[in-house]
């Protein structure tokens, strides 16, 4: 039976726990995108409406959070030396990095180092890609199938892309209408790049995956951003969207099982979505489904495109990274209708070309083989991604300060921890200071627990901070423990509390 191969338990001495050097810094880019005219959850951002804020430097893993240049002003202040003219494009200018790579990387960074550091940063399963996928891209190498693969991918792996969608999700799909880029994160570009531009406004619910509003910012458009909580289990209502759509709204971007909360639309709440998206001939949605496969009864997934009058203005993202555990392997795709599907084929063209043939060659295996959702695998990884969600919920829950809603899918839990850092003093540590939004939140535990998490700010919500369960048991348990102890009340004063 194909199964996959699970990650050795972690290495079984670790260094003592060292004190993390002072010039050890995590630098990261962020803004803050806000506008005072407004009480509503609905927040439009012009490209220059941009509030930089920046950390108060301390001792220890310091987060620098550098002020970027404003669009119109990037091209007249742009440094030069020996006569080069370093200027970029506004746009890319304006751009953020990644906090979720930043950590991930900084986490790695400090490992190698020799330093006791727990990263839970990175979206990344810890499993290995299911044997009957690895085998099928050694073949794939030892058979020569190495050479450059047509721009859209392959035929018979859009062909078993086309089956899948029809088996699983109920939508209809000709292989002329299905594009393969590398990783999902190309296929979400590419659809936001050729559909949106200057003029356009592009609905966000927060929080959102960190690249979403990044993409926006590079296509010219305007993002709108509807904020949510935890009260609403972080998912926008139909009355919601409904007073955020204006004659130049042309996208709204879902994700369900969602990216950092793991919150999953329901069938009924996706209908009545869907039902205003309608009324709206330019909005389109772009349905990304890349944890379609990584969800939690009674939960179910359901496709946007399988709406009535949906599939013409629905652009489905998956891609195999998350549910067969091939983030290396670098393979997404895009389904839509072919007048959406030739331009991103056109783009792709002339950014990367077609993906890697030796990933396509995994890839077709796994849904050839594999069966239905991935078959055996992927539903064993998905038990136990449900098992450490209930035991990192259960934990959480125990420590004051802290609220979680139980995700329904993915593997992150989103806590909010406002009774913590939030409100106009924050939180409080002898001999750390002030510890005040999601920011400080991340930096304290990585300085004072040594574990490495992502800070809410990244995806548009200040309030929380996201942990990836995707991590062994004996892991997981230790990164708690050390997270109870740095939130420990003797030693965390809560906000308002000093």
């Amino acid at each position: 039976m194909p199964h996959f191969r699970r990650h050795s338990a972690e290495k079984n001495k670790r260094k003592q726990q060292q004190p993390l050097r002072k010039n050890d810094e995590m630098k990261t880019t962020t803004t803050r995108t806000t506008t005072t005219t407004t009480t509503s959850a609905t927040t439009r951002i012009p490209q220059n409406g941009r509030r930089i804020f920046r950390s108060r430097p301390r001792v220890g893993v310091v987060l620098v959070v550098k002020n970027k240049s404003q669009s119109g002003e990037a091209a007249e202040n742009a440094p030069k030396a020996s006569g080069v003219d370093r200027s970029l494009n506004p746009r890319v200018a304006d751009l953020n990095e990644s906090k979720t790579v930043a950590l991930t990387d900084l986490a790695r960074t400090l490992k190698e180092r020799g330093e006791d550091v727990i990263g839970l940063a990175a979206g990344e399963p810890d499993f290995e890609t299911p044997d009957v996928c690895a085998k099928a891209g050694i073949r794939a190498i030892e058979l020569g199938k190495t050479k450059y693969s047509p721009n859209p991918g392959t035929l018979p792996l859009r062909t078993a892309i086309c089956e899948k969608l029809k088996r699983e999700n109920g939508v209809e799909y000709k292989p002329n209408e299905i594009v393969i880029s590398n990783g999902a994160k190309q296929s979400v570009t590419q659809a936001v790049l050729t559909c949106c531009g200057p003029g356009d406004e592009v609905i966000v619910p927060a929080p959102y995956w960190v690249s979403y509003p990044e993409m926006v910012t590079l296509s010219g458009a305007e993002k709108v951003i509807l904020k949510t909580d935890i009260k609403s289990n972080f998912l926008i209502t139909p009355g919601q969207l409904e007073k955020a759509i204006t004659p130049k709204s042309r996208m709204l971007i879902l994700c369900s099982p969602s990216n950092p909360s793991g919150a999953v639309y329901s069938r009924e709440t996706l209908e009545k979505i869907c039902e205003i998206v309608t009324k709206h001939p330019r909005l389109l949605v772009l349905w990304d489904e890349i944890y379609e496969h990584i969800i939690y009864a009674p939960n179910e997934h359901v496709s946007a495109a399988s709406f009535p009058n949906m599939w013409e203005r629905t652009i489905v993202v998956n891609g195999f990274s998350k549910s067969f555990a091939m983030t290396g392997w670098r393979l997404g795709y895009s389904a839509a209708p072919e007048y959406f599907s030739k331009a991103f084929n056109m783009l792709q063209s002339q950014l990367t070309s077609g993906p890697s043939s030796i990933a396509q060659e995994a890839a077709l295996a796994g849904y050839v083989e594999l069966g239905d959702k991935g078959g055996a695998p992927v539903e064993l990884m998905r038990k136990k991604f449900q098992e450490r969600r209930d035991y990192v919920i259960e934990r959480l829950r125990k420590i004051d300060g802290v609220a979680i809603e139980t995700p329904g899918g993915a593997f992150y839990a989103f806590p909010d921890v406002t009774k913590l850092c939030g409100g106009d003093k924050g939180g409080f540590v002898e001999g750390f200071g002030p510890v005040k939004g999601s920011d400080e939140m991340c930096r304290y535990l990585l300085q004072e627990a040594r574990v490495a998490l992502v800070p809410g700010s990244a995806f548009g919500v200040d309030e929380c901070i996201r942990i990836s369960y995707a991590a062994s048991d004996e892991t997981l348990e230790k990164a708690l423990d050390r997270i109870t102890q740095a939130l420990d009340p003797k030693k965390f004063k809560r906000s308002g509390s000093w």
